[in-house]
């Protein structure tokens, strides 16, 4: 997968097969999230500077990532919770699941901090964008539109219904609360809220 000559599938890929030591990884990682989490933009984390933090040397960070792109997908995937068990018996229930999860990470404040400084810096680092959406956001909109399509199947989402807008409809209120409006509440029934709010006007009729 290459966008203006750059080969994001390497980006998402990574280099694997060598000695991984968890205690150094989470010493890079903590070093990145705490630069982060001091207002350093992302643009501004060279590698030499996160060894330092880490209190590691640049060599230990390239034997484990290409570059520093390459170590925030990582963080990226590992800030994420594990995809949601949908019970898949009810469309309402399972956007709502899906919901949540978005709620939740809006919550985190390290995973906010990150998000918010990876939004803020997409155009500047168009490597790091391309990955984070091929590697977070579009399994993440597949599994929403999986959803809607089976909503559509029992009777639940009007046939007539535009799948790929409709999984904006949804998600889009939730990435604006989250995203968007640093001041705006995140209350446990936000994900409720939205969806039935949503589904009043897809819902079949009749």
């Amino acid at each position: 997968m290459a966008r203006d000559g750059v080969d994001v599938g390497h980006i998402v890929k990574g280099v694997r097969g060598r000695p991984r030591s968890e205690a150094v990884e989470r010493s890079i990682t903590e070093g990145v999230l705490k630069l982060i989490e001091d207002g350093v933009p992302l643009a501004d984390l060279s590698i030499e500077r996160i060894a330092r933090t880490a209190g590691v040397g640049k060599a230990t960070i390239y034997r484990r990532w290409s570059g520093k792109e390459e170590l925030f997908v990582d963080i990226l995937r590992g800030m994420d919770e594990p995809a949601p068990d949908l019970a898949g018996d009810s469309m309402r229930d399972d956007l709502i699941t899906c919901l949540d999860q978005l709620r939740r990470r809006g919550v985190n404040l390290r995973s906010s901090a990150l998000l918010h400084n990876v939004f803020a810096q997409m155009k500047s680092l168009p490597k790091l964008w391309e990955a984070y959406q091929a590697t977070v956001i579009e399994p993440q909109r597949r599994v929403v539109i999986g959803v809607l399509r089976r909503g559509v199947e029992n009777g639940e989402l009007r046939a007539d219904v535009d799948i790929v807008l409709a999984n904006d409809l949804f998600v889009g209120p939730m990435l604006v609360r989250t995203l968007l409006r640093s001041d705006a509440p995140l209350d446990k029934d936000l994900a409720e809220q939205i969806v039935d709010t949503v589904l009043d006007g897809l819902r079949p009729t009749g």
